[in-house]
């Protein structure tokens, strides 16, 4: 066997653990930072960053960041909304930072992306986004991907989850780099999925409810749902003041949304 061979297939073994690994850490939001530690010593940089963005209210809904301190690697910080610190420099310039506004105004979600795919060197260090919030951090290279937020009541246009990896002065991101993040994105976009499930595991719910969920998800009636189970209007409409209650939802597309997180509208 090839060095090169062997040294790809332990690699290729290396990611799979690091994205199927059973983990114990879970927060409040985000994913458990052990897989952003992992990720990180797979992908060699300063910080990990993963964020929740509402574009539409130029605020975050969550914010984790592994390390937390540069004198332990292992360390990470979870801020949840409302308690994350804003920093108006950020979003004063976020729409203008092209690698950051990138998802928003192209509509892709699926790209990774870093800085050199935007500007040149000496472009980018004229930008606000450097001068104002990376540069003062120590921040000279990142490169990141977008993940659409988890199905639940609270989802809406605008809200994504976006994992960054910065880099201080020194080596910009590698096309391997990009690479092992391309492969990694949907994995990661899973384990995202998971953590929200665990979070808010559905409640248990009668034959009868899940029967009307299906047909509320196929965009039935009320009508036509009594008609196809053989019930009343009334009934129906008792059934569905029941499901709410236990998915503790207010309409019919929380429910649908809460009772099926993996649909694809």
């Amino acid at each position: 066997m090839s060095t090169s061979f062997a040294r790809g297939d332990h690699e290729l073994r290396t990611l799979a653990a690091l994205v199927n690994q059973e983990r114990d850490d879970l927060p409040k939001r985000g994913v458990p930072p052990s897989l952003l530690s992992d990720l990180k010593a797979q992908i060699p940089c300063d910080y990990v960053l993963f964020h929740g963005y509402d574009t539409r209210r130029n605020s975050h809904w969550f914010a984790q960041q592994v390390p937390e301190e540069d004198e332990d690697p292992d360390s990470a910080f979870y801020w949840d909304f409302p308690e994350f610190p804003e920093f108006p420099e950020f979003w004063q310039h976020f729409w203008t930072c092209k690698p950051c506004s990138y998802p928003d105004i192209s509509g892709d979600l699926r790209s990774v992306v870093q800085e050199t795919d935007f500007y040149s060197v000496r472009e980018f260090h004229s930008t606000g986004m450097y001068c104002d919030v990376m540069r003062p951090q120590g921040f000279e290279h990142q490169i990141g991907l977008f993940l659409p937020e988890p199905p639940g009541p609270d989802a809406g246009i605008g809200r994504t989850a976006r994992l960054f990896l910065l880099r201080g002065p020194g080596p910009a991101f590698t096309e391997r780099d990009r690479s092992l993040l391309t492969l990694l994105r949907p994995h990661l976009q899973e384990a995202f999925q998971d953590a929200e499930r665990r979070r808010n595991p559905v409640p248990d719910l009668t034959p009868r409810h899940w029967d009307l969920l299906h047909l509320l998800a196929a965009g039935r009636t009320n009508t036509q749902i009594a008609r196809q189970l053989g019930l009343s209007e009334g009934t129906v409409r008792t059934h569905l003041e029941n499901i709410y209650a236990r998915l503790e939802v207010s309409n019919r597309t929380a429910a649908i949304i809460r009772a099926f997180p993996n649909r694809v509208a």
